[in-house]
């Protein structure tokens, strides 16, 4: 029975607000549960509309979070195709697209990120894609399928996971595929030139052409369809399609029009919140891409945009809202399929946070894991089609302890043994 005095909102219809739903009923939480999120989708995991949806090989029902029927189950009240306008920090309320207000004790914003936007020529040409949504996913995979069947070419603006990601799905469907990267290797930001070339190799030896060192800066076409793409190089590259895969913002629009704090630039934006994933109002938390945590074991503020911390920070942020002491200090993981190329990665290592990486086995072979370490401290890892590491290489990373750096890379010395 649903104990109508004390209400929580979530805004936000993917993972993150999913799982504090969840949550928030697996803890005994006995008040109403109203989430809001503006698609007509049911919440929905986002790894598949770059891996498995978008390749084919998984069905649409499988990126979903729960059945429908769950949410029903569980007196989670849904507000779907909805967007939330405004929200009233004084009254404690939100105001919904139909002007419908709906006032909370507790507030988890769980908005997500939004794709950046090229600012170039030829964006409004029917050709032209993002990958964020569910809606994307349909519309790229059908994309693919065609482009694949035509022997159609589609140039990809970055080389980042979801670049690289549907440059893979791109070829498994037979499209020719260009790669423009502002940047000298793939992954560049994340992982740095020394594993980059790793991909640049993997890619190219799948057909992938890499255009490095360039930018787009103009999409041409003709009656509304796309016909090539320009890069401040001067070069012009056929393509039937363009992805747009330069990286996302933060949604924090809403929070900023009410006064929360927000993280700056340096902290990669985001609603800045406290171990606990509370924002500068007591009664208001945030969770996922758009929350920048006040990371205790990394000692900074942080905003990560990976599955995990939409997996893990929505229940953290529902148990805080219920009064539980929350400390979120997960160490960051995501992981990436890439042909016969399977990786995980955890920790934190930005270029210039680091002074030395370390491999541990053939990266010849894609069979390896690198350190990336500052003063013979582990401050990630990646493992490259080597399985079963990953707790121990967040413990490395937790441990915070100067290590040998031979020994680190010999796959002769039990990693357990660093321990």
């Amino acid at each position: 029975m649903v104990d109508a005095h004390r209400t929580f909102v979530i805004i936000g219809g993917g993972l993150a607000g999913a799982k504090a739903a969840e949550t928030l009923r697996s803890e005994g939480f006995s008040g109403r549960v109203i989430l809001i999120g503006d698609e007509r989708d049911h919440p929905y995991e986002r790894p598949p509309l770059s891996k498995g949806y978008l390749t084919g090989n998984d069905e649409r029902d499988s990126v979903f979070v729960h059945e429908t029927s769950w949410y029903a189950g569980a007196d989670i009240e849904l507000h779907l195709g909805q967007p939330v306008t405004a929200i009233d920090r004084y009254a404690r309320s939100v105001q919904l697209g139909d002007n419908t207000v709906i006032r909370y004790d507790k507030l988890l914003l769980a908005t997500g990120a939004e794709p950046r936007r090229l600012d170039i020529p030829g964006t409004d040409l029917t050709g032209v894609h993002h990958l964020r949504r569910l809606a994307h996913a349909d519309r790229l995979r059908n994309v693919l399928s065609a482009l694949g069947r035509d022997n159609g070419h589609l140039v990809i603006a970055g080389a980042g996971w979801i670049g690289l990601e549907v440059a893979a799905a791109a070829r498994g469907y037979g499209a020719e595929v260009t790669v423009v990267e502002p940047e000298s290797t793939p992954l560049y930001q994340v992982i740095g030139p020394e594993l980059g070339q790793i991909f640049t190799e993997l890619h190219s030896a799948h057909g992938v052409r890499f255009h490095f060192g360039a930018r787009l800066t103009e999409i041409i076409g003709q009656d509304g369809l796309v016909l090539a793409a320009r890069t401040d190089d001067g070069e012009e590259h056929p393509a039937h399609d363009v992805l747009a895969a330069i990286g996302a913002a933060p949604r924090t629009g809403l929070a900023g029009a009410a006064g929360l704090e927000l993280a700056g630039r340096a902290h990669g934006g985001g609603i800045a919140v406290d171990a606990s994933l509370r924002t500068s109002d007591p009664h208001i938390y945030a969770a996922g891409d758009i929350a920048a945590v006040d990371h205790p074991l990394l000692g900074t503020r942080l905003r990560v945009e990976h599955w995990a911390n939409a997996l893990n920070s929505g229940p953290a942020a529902a148990r805080a809202m219920l009064g539980q002491e929350v400390s979120y200090d997960r160490v960051p993981y995501f992981f990436s399929d890439q042909y016969d190329l399977g990786l995980e990665y955890s920790g934190w290592a930005p270029p210039g946070s680091y002074d030395q990486v370390v491999i541990r086995g053939d990266a010849g072979k894609r069979e390896f894991i690198a350190f990336w370490l500052k003063e013979r401290r582990v401050l990630a890892g990646m493992n490259v089609n080597v399985w079963d590491v990953t707790e121990t290489v967040q413990e490395l990373i937790r441990a915070g302890q100067q290590l040998d750096p031979e020994a680190l890379g010999d796959p002769s010395v039990p990693l357990e043994s660093l321990l």
